[in-house]
């Protein structure tokens, strides 16, 4: 009967396992709220040993906000083999359905006290240095020259596509749809004046 009472998990799948939980934690409270004491609670392991896997509790915060914001980028990571304009329509219609299906953990994190940690600030650049980067790897394909300036302006056009979805999960004014094609036709609006060409044509992509 005892050979069978638990399986030992590896130090990978015990640490996997204390994130993951912080993680599901998330969707009810704060992150300020996450406590160890609950963690190693609902893990069945001693405080004493979630401090074997993470140094310290904000280290271990880290590692949760680490973890949301990979999760975020393999969900929007965008389509292969279409053309650019519907790329970026999928994936952010992918990034409005994440942030949707995860309103409360999304806006506690950009909008609650995590944001004005150096190290959770981090993170979120690190997230936005990647958002970015796919973005601008597709300019190219629509004859826009890929620049320091044009860069920038993503990166602005990136906070902007942040800030107006957490103001709709809020309001919900618009559809899905229309808040998709605001976001999408936000981008030409910023890259175009940058760029400083006038023979790029954005049209309007079906975010299905």
């Amino acid at each position: 009967m005892d050979s069978v009472k638990r399986t030992r998990l590896s130090p990978e799948q015990r640490r996997a396992q204390l994130i993951d939980l912080g993680v599901e934690m998330l969707s009810e409270r704060t992150l300020d709220a996450i406590s160890v004491e609950d963690i190693a609670d609902q893990a069945g392991v001693s405080r004493g040993l979630l401090f074997h896997y993470f140094s310290s509790k904000h280290d271990f915060h880290v590692a949760i906000v680490e973890h949301t914001s990979r999760q975020m980028l393999d969900a929007t990571e965008p389509p292969v083999g279409l053309d650019p304009l519907t790329t970026l329509a999928v994936a952010l219609a992918s990034y409005v359905d994440y942030v949707t299906e995860h309103r409360s953990s999304y806006v506690s994190l950009l909008r609650g006290t995590a944001s004005g940690d150096p190290d959770m600030r981090a993170v979120f650049e690190r997230t936005r240095d990647v958002m970015v980067e796919r973005t601008v790897s597709q300019l190219p394909l629509l004859g826009v020259e890929r620049t320091p300036r044009i860069a920038l302006a993503v990166r602005g056009w990136v906070a902007f596509c942040e800030e107006v979805t957490i103001t709709w999960l809020n309001q919900e004014d618009l559809s899905r749809d229309e808040l998709i094609e605001l976001l999408v036709h936000a981008l030409p609006a910023v890259a175009l004046p940058t760029a400083d060409t006038t023979e790029l044509s954005w049209a309007s992509a079906d975010a299905g």
